[in-house]
């Protein structure tokens, strides 16, 4: 491992995420609209923090400074594993340093800030704050530096990271190919700083487009920033308590809708529908859009929201949980797109619907969005691969002498990448049965009994909680594994995660940096022969 070469990088890195904070300070101000007078606890708060992130980044650059050496493999995956944890503890700063409380008279702990941090950056919208709508619980210009994390970490930090620094070269291939999530990354082209920076400027156009969208609806400058920065990277921090809820908006809701469906698609895509080659088509909408038609993983993308929007509507409208066929549709919609994007917002407290409707979300919440998009989950290209391996196999089992190739996209796929995708979904199941168990043990059981009413309750009610128990540690390691936010059982869309304890929070954030980096580039710092010198 070359440390100094590692310390340079991530010096840079966290002087990056230092300096991002800046634009958080403005909103400490009446002027900005959002507060009645000067937030100084915020605002100096934020001070300290870009202050002692510039000053950490200074140091390890300083120590890494004469390495001029290329960024191999081995450093590319320390350096996207280490620096997404540095930029996890630099951005739990400002909840610290501005004193912000998760509760009442209940200041925010440091599990709390780094829970609440990476939560931002992986996009996984998990929260541990209970007033959001009280600037004296947390000031307007640190809930605005939450939600500027998931921005930040939509698109990716180390993809911005290379779009600005540049000159790395096959180093810079190396960091992309580590972060931009997906198997099959068409994105990653031999000019990599190009792509970084076409990426950025996609993004950058979207949420432009969805703020302006928003303010013309009615939202505040403030709101419409937030909440485009949540739905752009599928994130879903919210700046109210009821989340999208709050606005009781049709044309609110739709709009999100249609933008989070952007944010769960391949980005590549976005670029080959702005640079098609074709002259003849070039005036041709319809041929502008071929690259989005005739895309395999799109096609499926599009095609499970829909059948999961109708089956979830029938079922609403079933139970009776809505009368309304319009309203059915309605949420159903909305909580689908939200769920499989792995957004988090919501409209509902789908806590309340019929326990066939929770199942099918939980199972939406491992599917997650496209290869190539800001959507966690597993990505609904290897669910296709997965599932074509699976009917080869099957297929083989009675016919052993037939050679069938695995194609996706129309090419045949190698052998490696079939071995990727077995391995993931393996790792996957490995993952989420162990953090499952080991969330279960540690978390104290009196925390679940207490809901059940007095402490005198009978051994069968306190049997029941028990069971909840097990329950809401599944749906809490579904949901942060795959990015998601919100669960079910106590972790529903008008619900948190202030109720577990501080270690049952850090393995939690580690589920969130195993998801969103998918795996490998975490897992690998737990292997001692990896930080060995070669």
């Amino acid at each position: 491992m070359n440390w100094f070469l590692l310390c340079r990088m991530l010096g840079l890195l966290g002087m990056l995420v230092g300096g991002s904070m800046v634009f958080s300070l403005p909103w400490a101000f009446p002027a900005c609209g959002q507060t009645e007078v000067f937030e100084a606890r915020g605002f100096w708060g934020i001070v300290a923090a870009i202050g002692c992130s510039l000053g950490i980044g200074a140091v390890l650059h300083w120590v890494g400074r004469k390495e001029t050496a290329s960024i191999l493999r081995k450093e590319a995956l320390a350096i996207v594993g280490l620096g997404w944890l540095l930029a996890g503890v630099l951005g739990s700063l400002p909840y610290l340093f501005a004193g912000t409380l998760r509760a009442a008279g209940e200041p925010m702990t440091v599990a709390d800030a780094l829970f609440e941090s990476i939560s931002g950056f992986t996009t996984t919208g998990a929260s541990v704050l209970t007033e959001l709508e009280d600037s004296t619980f947390v000031p307007r210009c640190v809930l605005f530096w939450r939600s500027f994390t998931h921005w930040l970490g939509g698109m990716g930090i180390i993809v911005l990271f290379v779009a600005i620094l540049g000159r790395l070269g096959a180093g810079g291939k190396a960091l992309m190919r580590r972060e931009v999530p997906g198997p099959i990354n068409e994105a990653v082209r031999p000019r990599v700083r190009e792509t970084a920076v076409v990426m950025w400027i996609i993004y950058v156009a979207l949420s432009g487009l969805l703020t302006i969208i928003l303010a013309v609806e009615g939202l505040s400058l403030y709101d419409a920033l937030c909440h485009a920065f949540g739905t752009l990277a599928t994130g879903g921090f919210s700046t109210h308590n009821a989340s999208i809820g709050h606005y009781q908006s049709e044309l609110v809701e739709g709009t999100i809708i249609l933008f989070m469906i952007f944010a769960g698609t391949n980005f590549s895509l976005f670029y080959l529908v702005l640079h098609r080659h074709d002259p003849r088509k070039r005036k041709s909408i319809w041929g502008r859009l071929a690259p989005l038609r005739r895309d395999p993983e799109y096609r499926a993308y599009l095609s499970i929201l829909l059948v999961a929007a109708i089956v979830l509507t029938i079922s609403l409208l079933w139970s009776g949980t809505y009368r309304s066929v319009q309203e059915s549709i309605r949420h159903s919609t909305f909580t689908v797109v939200s769920i499989m994007t792995t957004t988090g917002f919501g409209t509902e407290d789908f806590q309340e619907w019929n326990e066939f409707s929770k199942g099918m979300l939980l199972l939406l919440m491992f599917v997650g969005g496209c290869a190539g998009s800001t959507g966690g989950g597993i990505k609904v290209v290897r669910v296709m691969l997965f599932v074509k391996i699976i009917w080869l196999e099957i297929e083989q089992a009675f016919r052993p002498n037939v050679v069938r190739p695995l194609k996706v996209f129309g090419t045949r796929v190698d052998n490696s990448l079939r071995h990727e995708v077995v391995v993931y979904f393996s790792l996957v199941l490995v993952i989420f049965v162990t953090s499952w168990m080991l969330l279960a043990a540690i978390e104290p059981d009196d925390h679940w009994v207490a809901r059940g009413g007095e402490s005198g309750e009978n051994a069968a009610t306190a049997a029941d909680h028990s069971s909840e128990k097990l329950l809401d540690c599944a749906s809490a390691v579904a949901a942060t594994l795959n990015n998601i936010g919100p669960g079910l059982g106590v972790l529903g869309p008008h619900a948190n995660y202030s109720g577990f304890s501080p270690q049952g929070k850090l393995l939690l954030t580690l589920l969130m940096l195993l998801g969103r980096l998918e795996l490998f580039a975490i897992l690998v710092l737990f292997v001692p022969a990896f930080w060995r010198l070669q």
